[in-house]
C-alpha cells in the first residue's frame, strides 16, 4: 500500500474533492430514509397532503444533489486512476531503461511486460473503486447503523452482533485471498512468456510443424492460470455470500423484533429496513473494494520490485569523458552469467589497436556473443579488466562509451516506420547524403531504391516485409550511419551470400581505419580477411594472431579451415 499511497500523495487535491463528492452524495443516500419516514409518518398517516409534497420536494432536491455530486465524483476518480496509471507505466519504464542485461535477465522481460500492463490496471481499478466507493461505504454503514439506532435503540445490540461476524469474514476474506492473488499474477507471467515466445518463433516452429507441441504448452500455461484463477476467486465466491447473508438475517432480526411497532411509527421502521439494506450495500461495496485491494497490494510488490531494482552495473562518481579512439584490450578476462554454474569466459587476453578489424571465430557455444556484450558495457566482466584507450570501460562516461560503438545484432532488429527512420536511429541528424552513403557500403541501396517509395518505404514491425538478408543490410547501414569509433558485428553476414558479404567487407575496409572493427563469423573465409583473429572454444582463447599464424599453431583454428575449405595441410 505504501506505493500506492506515494502515487496518490502526488495529487491529494484532487482526491479531497473527490472524497468531499463523495461524502456528499453518502449523506444526500442517508437522508432519504429518513425523509421518506416523516412522509409516512407525519403526512401519509395523518392524510397531510401538504407533508407530503414538502418532504417529497427535499428529497428529489437531496436526490439531484446526490446525483451530480455522484457524477462529479467518477469523474475526479477516473481521471486521478488513470493519471496514476500512466505515471506508473513511466516511472516503471525509465527505470527498466537504466536496468542492465543481467538485471532483465533476473526480472525477465514476460514478467515485466505484464507488470507494466496487467499489474499497473490492477492498481488502477482498485484506485478507482477507492476513490468512488472506499470512503463512501465507510461513510454510509457508519450513518446507517447509527440513524437505525435512533430509530429503533432496541437494535443496537443486533447490531453489534452482526458487524462483529461482518468484519471477522473480511479479515478472513483479506487473509486467504491475498498470497492467491500473487499466484495468479505469477500464472499469468508465465502465459505471456509462452505467447511472446510463440509470436517471437512462429516462422520456426511453423516450419518444423510444431504447432501441436506449443498449443500443449500454450494450454498447460493457461489452465495453470485459470485455476490459480478460481482458487483466488473461491475465496471471494464463499465469503461474499457469507457477508449477505450475515447482514439479510439482520434484516429479519430488526423485523422480528420490531413485530409490535406501534402502527403511527411505521415509517421508523421501513427506514430501519432500509438503511439495513445500506449497510448490506456498503459491507458489500467494502468487501468488493478489500477483494480488488488484495489483487492490488499483490500487483503492488510486483511493480515496486521493478522500481527498486538496482542496477547491476556500478556507475562511477566521476567517469571519464575523454574522446574514445578505439584501442581494446583485454586484460585476464573471466566472465559467468548470473546463475550459471561455469564460467562463459576464462582468462581471456588480447589487444587490438584503434583501427584494425578483429576477426573472432569458434564452435557454437565458445563465448563470441558473449565477449562482445562486454565492450558496450552490455555485462560487466566477473574478473580482469577491459580497457579502451587505456581506461577501463566501467570508468568511462557510459553515453560516451555507447554513442562511440555501434553493435549490428545476428538477428536484425527493425523497427516500425520508415527505411529513412531505421537509418537515422542512432543518429538522427544524418543527412539524406549520409544515410545513402552508409546504404552504399552496406549493399542496401541498390535495393532500397527499387521499392516504391525508396528511403520513405515503410516498415512493419520487425521489418516483416523484408528478406532476412534485406534486414541485415539495413541493420548494418543503421551501424555506420551513426559512424562509431568501434563496430561490432556479430555474425551480420549470415544471411548474404558470398558475394554480397564480399562486397559488404569491401565496403567496410574502404572506411580506411576509422573504426575498430570486431567480426563474428562462423565463416573462415570471412575472418580470413581480418588484421587479427581470435579462436574461441569454450570461453577459452585458442589462437590469436594473423590467419597465418593460426594456421600454423591453433589445431581447432585448422580444423574449422578443413572443413570448410579443405585441402588439409597442402591447401594452406
Amino acid at each position: 500500500m505504501k506505493l500506492i499511497l506515494k502515487y496518490l500523495r502526488r495529487h491529494i487535491g484532487i482526491f479531497l474533492i473527490s472524497t468531499m463528492f463523495l461524502t456528499m452524495e453518502a449523506l444526500a443516500d442517508l437522508l432519504q430514509p429518513t425523509f421518506m419516514s416523516y412522509i409516512v409518518d407525519e403526512g401519509v398517516a395523518n392524510a397531510d397532503v401538504h407533508h407530503i409534497l414538502f418532504y417529497g420536494a427535499i428529497m428529489l432536491g437531496i436526490a439531484a444533489a446526490g446525483a451530480i455530486s455522484a457524477v462529479m465524483r467518477n469523474l475526479f476518480a477516473s481521471r486521478t486512476s488513470q493519471t496514476i496509471g500512466r505515471e506508473m507505466r513511466r516511472d516503471m519504464y525509465h527505470n527498466v531503461q537504466r536496468l542492465s542485461l543481467e538485471n532483465i535477465d533476473r526480472l525477465q522481460p514476460a514478467s515485466i511486460i505484464t507488470r507494466i500492463t496487467n499489474d499497473v490496471t490492477q492498481i488502477q481499478e482498485f484506485i478507482n473503486s477507492m476513490m468512488r466507493m472506499m470512503v463512501k461505504a465507510p461513510i454510509t454503514c457508519v450513518g446507517a447503523i447509527v440513524l437505525i439506532i435512533i430509530q429503533t435503540p432496541k437494535q443496537a445490540p443486533t447490531m453489534a452482533v452482526v458487524l462483529v461476524i461482518v468484519s471477522i469474514f473480511i479479515f478472513c476474506n483479506m487473509k486467504i485471498g491475498y498470497p492467491k492473488f500473487g499466484i495468479m499474477q505469477k500464472k499469468l507471467d508465465r502465459l505471456n512468456g509462452v505467447t511472446r515466445e510463440f509470436l517471437s518463433s512462429v516462422r520456426v516452429v511453423k516450419a518444423f510443424r510444431a504447432e501441436d507441441e506449443e498449443t500443449e504448452k500454450f494450454d498447460a500455461a493457461s489452465r495453470n492460470l485459470a485455476m490459480a484463477n478460481k482458487e483466488a476467486l473461491r475465496v471471494m465466491a464463499v465469503f461474499t455470500p457469507l457477508i449477505n447473508l450475515t447482514v439479510n438475517y439482520g434484516i429479519v432480526i430488526l423485523l422480528w423484533i420490531s413485530k409490535n411497532q406501534d402502527s403511527g411509527q411505521i415509517g421508523r421502521l421501513m427506514a430501519s429496513v432500509n438503511y439495513m439494506t445500506q449497510v448490506l450495500f456498503a459491507v458489500t461495496m467494502i468487501a468488493n473494494v478489500i477483494n480488488t485491494a488484495v489483487r492490488a497490494m499483490a500487483s503492488s510488490e510486483r511493480i515496486q520490485e521493478v522500481l527498486d531494482e538496482v542496477p547491476a552495473q556500478t556507475v562511477p562518481q566521476t567517469p571519464l569523458r575523454t574522446e574514445i579512439k578505439g584501442d581494446i584490450v583485454f586484460d585476464h578476462v573471466s566472465f559467468t552469467y548470473a546463475g550459471a554454474g561455469q564460467e562463459s569466459l576464462k582468462d581471456v587476453c588480447f589487444h587490438i589497436p584503434a583501427g584494425k578489424t578483429l576477426g573472432i571465430i569458434g564452435p557454437t557455444g565458445s563465448g563470441k556473443t558473449t565477449l562482445i556484450n562486454l565492450v558496450p558495457r552490455f555485462y560487466d566482466a566477473s574478473k580482469g579488466q577491459i580497457l579502451i584507450d587505456g581506461c577501463d570501460v566501467t570508468q568511462i562516461d557510459e553515453k560516451l562509451l555507447r554513442t562511440a560503438i555501434a553493435v549490428v545484432p545476428q538477428k536484425a532488429l527493425l523497427f516500425s516506420g520508415k527505411v529513412s527512420d531505421n537509418l537515422r536511429w542512432g543518429r538522427p541528424d544524418a543527412s539524406d547524403e549520409e544515410i545513402a552513403e552508409a546504404a552504399g557500403i552496406a549493399c542496401a541501396d541498390s535495393f532500397i531504391r527499387k521499392t516504391e517509395k525508396g528511403y520513405d518505404t515503410w516498415l512493419g514491425q520487425g521489418g516483416v516485409n523484408l528478406s532476412g538478408g534485406q534486414k541485415q543490410r539495413i541493420s548494418l547501414a543503421r551501424a555506420l550511419v551513426r559512424k562509431p569509433r568501434i563496430l561490432i558485428l556479430d555474425d551480420c553476414t549470415s544471411a548474404l551470400d558470398a558475394q554480397t558479404e564480399s562486397a559488404v567487407l569491401d565496403g567496410l575496409q574502404h572506411m580506411g581505419g576509422n573504426a575498430t572493427v570486431l567480426l563474428i563469423s562462423q565463416r573462415i573465409s570471412t575472418v580470413m580477411r581480418a588484421d587479427y583473429i581470435l579462436c574461441l572454444d569454450n570461453g577459452i582463447v585458442q589462437g590469436f594472431g594473423s590467419h597465418k599464424d593460426l594456421m600454423a599453431g591453433c589445431r581447432i583454428y585448422q580444423e574449422i579451415y578443413d572443413s570448410q575449405i579443405g585441402g588439409g595441410a597442402n591447401g594452406r
